[in-house]
C-alpha cells in the first residue's frame, strides 16, 4: 500500500545560518521552523572536483542538521534542508572569503572571464531517508576596472561569500552572461530544492493559497 503523502503541517529545518538561504525558501513559502548553522570542515578533498565538492558538503550538512534534530523534541518529526555552494574556475576552486586579499583575489581572477557555480541541495525527511540534487550555472563577468575592484572591496559586500561576491548585490552589475539556476549562484536552486521536498511527502504547495488569505 502507498503510503499517504505527509501534511504541510510537517515541520523543517534549515541546516544553515545564511539569510539569502533563508530568503528564497521563504520566496517559495516555507517558514523553517528552526536554523541549524552546520559547523564542517569546508575544504575540498585530494583531487575532488568542484561538483563533487558542493554535492558532499550539502548532504554532510543535512546530516549534522538531522542528527541535531533527533536531539531536539520541539522538532521531532521535521524535515531538514541544506546546501552548499562551490565557486570554481576551470577545476580551480574559489574561497568563502574572509579576508580583503582572498576577496582581491577573487574577483581579479573572475574579472572578464568565465566561471561556474555549483549548489548541491540535500533533503533528509523524518524516516532518514536521504536525497540530493545538484543545480550548476554558468556565468561571465565583465571585465574590471581597478577603480570598480577597490570600490566593492570597500563596501564588503564580498566578506563570507564563495568567489568574493554576492549575484544579488552590487556584483550583479558584473555579470554580463548567466546560464542555468539564477537561485543556486544565490545559494539555493529552488527548483531542485522543491522537487527533493515533493519527492518525500512536504507539500509546500498547499500552503500557496493561504498566503493570500492570510494577506
Amino acid at each position: 500500500m502507498t503510503a499517504e503523502p505527509k501534511p504541510r503541517t510537517a515541520r523543517l529545518a534549515l541546516a544553515s545560518g545564511s539569510p539569502r538561504r533563508l530568503a528564497l525558501l521563504q520566496q517559495i513559502g516555507i517558514e523553517p521552523d528552526a536554523l541549524l548553522p552546520a559547523d564542517l570542515d569546508e575544504s575540498p578533498g585530494r583531487n575532488e572536483s568542484p561538483r563533487k565538492l558542493a554535492a558532499r558538503l550539502a548532504l554532510e550538512k543535512a546530516r549534522v542538521g538531522a542528527k541535531t534534530v533527533q536531539t531536539r523534541e520541539d522538532l521531532r518529526g521535521a524535515y531538514v534542508v541544506a546546501a552548499d555552494t562551490v565557486v570554481c574556475v576551470g577545476r580551480r576552486i574559489l574561497p568563502k572569503c574572509e579576508t580583503l586579499d582572498d576577496a582581491d583575489i577573487c574577483l581579479r581572477l573572475l574579472s572578464g572571464r568565465a566561471h561556474r557555480v555549483y549548489t548541491g541541495v540535500a533533503v533528509i525527511d523524518p524516516s532518514g531517508r536521504e536525497r540530493s540534487r545538484l543545480a550548476e550555472a554558468r556565468l561571465r563577468f565583465k571585465r574590471l576596472s581597478g577603480r570598480e575592484i577597490a570600490a566593492y572591496l570597500a563596501s564588503r559586500e564580498w566578506h563570507g561569500k564563495a568567489g568574493g561576491y554576492a549575484i544579488q548585490g552590487i556584483a550583479g552589475s558584473f555579470v554580463v552572461k548567466l546560464v542555468g539556476s539564477h537561485t543556486a549562484v544565490v545559494g539555493l536552486p529552488l527548483y531542485e530544492t522543491m522537487t527533493l521536498l515533493d519527492g518525500l511527502g512536504y507539500r509546500a504547495h498547499e500552503s500557496w493559497a493561504m498566503r493570500e488569505t492570510l494577506g
